[in-house]
């Protein structure tokens, strides 16, 4: 059976009594060179054990295909170097992880049926994640603690008290996991609400709560809910996540170490959100969605303990201090900031228009109206949508249902106006020079519903579009996943005024690589890859205004930096900065 079994007030491990000190780190944030700096730093913090969701989305891209277990999604390598720097592991495999990720980890494929009853017992839905637990459990059993290795627990869903209440659904994961050989301790996590405890809890499953604060009313909800048996905060929220156009979120390292040293204080086992964060590289981020659309920047740095770039920050020192008050602490120095590239320009000489280079990318799909991007098999990036008109004059373009999430138009290609899911766009007025006018629509995914009742909402034009009153028929929709960029025709850039979506590019130099942070003063909105490695989205709205660049996708000599620039551009220069901007901080 498992090393971690509980008794009526804490853990034990293998027999002994054991508190679980714990931080979050997700492999899939991490560049995997990275991997074994983060988990040292782990355990010099003086945590015993990780935490770390797994994303079913990027597992299982394609249910008919295999299962994706390398690269950065190779977790038996990251549970094999947890062990190997002596930390024990806290696995959350979902169905669903929230995460801030994209539709909250589940595959596009799965929710595109608007059918389907998400995290419930809807046998498409269970019968799914059974498929898929069938491929994963197996390469992680080895991993587990009955056979040695450093997974000590596994989490059935995940703040499921939140979304529903269907008690045999949990009972079916529990059974899930259990009948394919998970002998570990399974556990359940929510909010410490009684409603949240109650609906989300599973008898015979160890609960466990989220909060970030208020720590002794919290403990004792947690107790109420949970007579007998460890106390434990699964998710100590030590930072927040950042959105689009708010501020980025701090939080004092004081106030976040005095919390901590009142939770262990209490006796009750931790697990730290985030100790590190990471990025959410490409196009992984997610949204929410409560009154309003709102997606989430590409760095995760959360304010963790350990920065974005993985150097210590001063929760990180603090929470040494409190941890060495209740646990020991390894007897070594503090790690050092990691070495930074020195400042150095990057001239985008070479250029590419997207508009008029879209089969280069992708061959179109005719169809009558617009198909949505869930249609097109687009999981994540950009559909290209375009059509003409019939009649000329001013008038109000309408397109039925909105945008998901942000559509750029164009007539005859010159831009017309932008609409925003955020905003319930829906409506634009446009003058249409002539008939037989060419309309286009460049539509950007922005990101998936990561939490509540929208996770799957459709993306892309949404419905039939007019011009007048009159409907517009006879679409080329261009699916754009910008996966391959290797076919694009780049030319010698010259000097150009145009507001045209652009693809550019440039090179520079390294002499030995190290983590650095691009920063695109007078750039307004776009997609940036470094020698092929997707770094993510940038955005002058901020309040992020660097992207990382982590030292392994640099090489000495020669480098490629690419960018997709939507809009027009004040500059034809980029720079690495040795500083991360992470915008205006709000505590």
């Amino acid at each position: 059976m498992s090393a971690l079994t509980t008794s009526a007030d804490g853990f034990l491990l293998r027999g002994e009594p054991f508190r679980i000190v714990s931080g979050a780190m997700h492999y899939f944030r991490i560049h995997p060179d990275q991997w074994a700096d983060r988990l040292r730093k782990a355990r010099l913090m003086g945590l015993n054990s990780v935490e770390t969701y797994v994303p079913w989305n990027l597992h299982q891209p394609d249910p008919a295909g295999p299962l994706v277990l390398d690269g950065f999604l190779d977790l038996p390598r990251y549970l094999s170097l947890a062990r190997a720097e002596g930390l024990h592991v806290l696995l959350r495999p979902g169905p669903f992880i929230c995460a801030e990720w994209d539709d909250g980890g589940l595959p596009a494929w799965l929710i595109a049926d608007p059918d389907i009853r998400l995290r419930s017992g809807d046998p498409r839905f269970t019968d799914a994640f059974d498929r898929y637990l069938d491929e994963l459990l197996p390469p992680l059993l080895p991993y587990m603690a009955a056979a040695g290795g450093p997974v000590i627990a596994v989490q059935v869903e995940n703040e499921y008290g939140a979304y529903g209440d269907d008690t045999a659904y949990l009972k079916h994961l529990e059974s899930a996991f259990r009948s394919r050989g998970v002998e570990e301790l399974l556990f359940t996590c929510d909010q410490a609400d009684p409603e949240h405890l109650a609906a989300g809890g599973l008898p015979g499953v160890l609960a466990t709560a989220t909060f970030g604060s208020k720590v002794d009313r919290n403990l004792a909800e947690l107790r109420r809910h949970q007579p007998e048996g460890p106390l434990m905060c699964t998710e100590f929220w030590i930072g927040w996540f950042d959105h689009w156009g708010g501020p980025h979120h701090v939080r004092a390292a004081a106030d976040a170490a005095a919390d901590l040293d009142r939770l262990l204080s209490a006796g009750a086992s931790v697990n730290i959100y985030m100790f590190h964060g990471g990025t959410n590289f490409g196009f992984t981020n997610g949204a929410n969605h409560k009154h309003a659309y709102q997606p989430t920047v590409t760095s995760y740095d959360y304010d963790a303990a350990l920065s974005e770039c993985g150097d210590p920050g001063p929760k990180y020192h603090a929470f040494r201090e409190v941890i060495a008050r209740h646990l020991p602490v390894p007897d070594e120095p503090a790690p050092a900031l990691s070495r930074k590239l020195p400042p150095t320009a990057v001239e985008l000489d070479h250029r590419a228009p997207l508009l008029s280079h879209t089969k280069a990318l992708a061959e179109p799909v005719r169809t009558s109206d617009p198909a949505t991007m869930n249609i097109l098999g687009l999981d994540t990036g950009y559909a290209l949508y375009r059509s003409t008109f019939d009649t000329a004059g001013d008038g109000l373009l309408h397109f039925a249902g909105g945008v998901g999430d942000r559509a750029q138009v164009f007539v005859d290609g010159a831009p017309v106006g932008v609409l925003e899911r955020e905003r319930h766009d829906e409506t634009l007025p446009v003058r249409v020079p002539h008939p037989g006018a060419t309309l286009e629509v460049l539509v950007e995914n922005m990101g998936g519903v990561n939490y509540g009742p929208r996770i799957g909402a459709p993306k892309g034009l949404l419905g039939p579009v007019t011009f007048d009153g009159r409907p517009l028929h006879g679409w080329d929709c261009h699916p754009l996943p910008l996966d391959d960029l290797s076919g694009l025709p780049f030319a010698p850039a010259e000097a150009t005024t145009a507001a045209e979506p652009a693809f550019h590019q440039g090179t520079f130099e390294v002499d030995v690589p190290a983590d650095s942070f691009l920063a695109l003063p007078g750039w307004t909105k776009g997609q940036a890859w470094i020698n092929g490695f997707h770094l993510g989205r940038y955005w002058n709205r901020g309040p992020q205004h660097t992207l990382y660049v982590p030292a392994p996708i640099l090489r000495p000599g020669t480098n490629e930096l690419i960018l997709l620039e939507l809009h027009a551009t004040t500059d034809t220069r980029a720079r690495l900065t040795d500083t991360a901007d992470l915008g205006p901080e709000s505590d």
